[in-house]
């Protein structure tokens, strides 16, 4: 697949990347902090283009939405030689993506990821979705975007609870495939994290893992610890108020205890490994208030995990720090007395 992503100064990256190409047309993709935020940054190294502005937030993440920038892209009369340019978290990154892979079967994109977990995580492999009828990410298409262009500067944007999703998934990284960094990173405070040396290492990792199986067949999988029933956790919340909501490397870093404490309880890690998971997770994270009657829900929820095979749930647990198997069948009760474990 060889996706093609460069961390460098915006300035630098994006004029390189457009002094190769001749698109008929532009247009940006953002949503309303990104514009206010990040979109002047970019602005000055652009030809001539327009903007689509969409509300903020995984709420928005919908057909709906969609319908709103595809009505954009008609109006401004967008050719199959016209490009997109997402610039924003993993919901611009994701929806802008999708749209553009469909409209008239798909157009040009290129992702400029202002978040901590867009530049780690969701900007990197060519995933891209919408939820739908609240199942996270029901509806997408695997389409690689022309180039990746990440730049740490945009993380100066960005409050400190996003800094702090997007290191869930650095966490997640360095805890399936480099059991070294784990030990480095867990040595440290939250805050003295070297997040330009770590964007790197997680898409390093990332690319390698995509290379290998870039449609989700087998090793790919392995990208999803934390996330069967992390994702469940999150689509839980999204039902209650904005204020209970989780970001999604909050949930992640919920699931990663969770699904941790069912890898020490198939043998697969020991109990050593399983406690300097929680405690790093729950020193960093806290613990989230999941209501007795929110268990049966989450539960529920797993049943719409796209690693599914039939009836079966199907999760990626660890198989020691820095390592971790797929595709491994686990039951609501496992699952009920892995969130008790959590629960405490």
């Amino acid at each position: 697949m060889n996706q093609s992503v460069v961390i460098a100064p915006i300035g630098e990256s994006l004029p390189d990347f457009l002094s190769s190409k001749q698109y008929s047309k532009i247009v940006v993709i953002a949503d309303n902090n990104t514009k206010r935020h990040c979109y002047p940054i970019l602005k000055a190294f652009l030809p001539r283009h327009s903007v689509v502005t969409v509300p903020s937030g995984e709420a928005h993440k919908t057909l709906a939405t969609c319908e709103k920038i595809w009505e954009f892209m008609t109006k401004e009369e967008l050719d199959r030689h016209a490009l997109v340019i997402n610039v924003g978290g993993g919901v611009i990154g994701d929806m802008g993506g999708f749209c553009a892979a469909v409209y008239k079967r798909g157009i040009d994109f290129i992702q400029v990821p202002t978040t901590l977990l867009a530049q780690v995580d969701a900007s990197v492999g060519g995933k891209l979705g919408i939820d739908f009828q609240g199942f996270k990410n029901h509806l997408g298409v695997f389409n690689i975007p022309k180039s990746v262009l990440i730049d740490p500067v945009f993380l100066k944007t960005l409050p400190e609870r996003e800094i702090r999703s997007g290191f869930g998934e650095i966490i997640k990284h360095c805890l399936i495939a480099d059991g070294a960094k784990w030990e480095e990173i867990r040595a440290k405070d939250f805050e003295a994290q070297n997040w330009p040396d770590l964007i790197a290492h997680s898409v390093k990792i990332k690319q390698q893992v995509v290379d290998q199986d870039p449609t989700e067949k087998g090793l790919r999988k392995i990208l999803n610890f934390g996330h069967t029933l992390g994702h469940a956790v999150e689509t839980c919340f999204l039902n209650k108020t904005p204020k209970e909501r989780l970001f999604h490397g909050e949930a992640i870093a919920v699931g990663m205890i969770m699904e941790a404490y069912l890898s020490f309880e198939r043998k697969m890690i020991d109990q050593q490994t399983l406690t300097d998971v929680e405690e790093f997770l729950f020193a960093t994270y806290g613990k989230v208030k999941i209501k007795p009657e929110d268990v049966e829900e989450i539960i529920a929820l797993t049943r719409q995990d796209k690693k599914n095979k039939g009836k079966e749930i199907r999760f990626s647990l660890l198989s020691g720090a820095g390592q971790c198997a797929f595709d491994i069948v686990v039951t609501a009760a496992e699952m009920r007395r892995s969130i008790a474990y959590y629960l405490g």
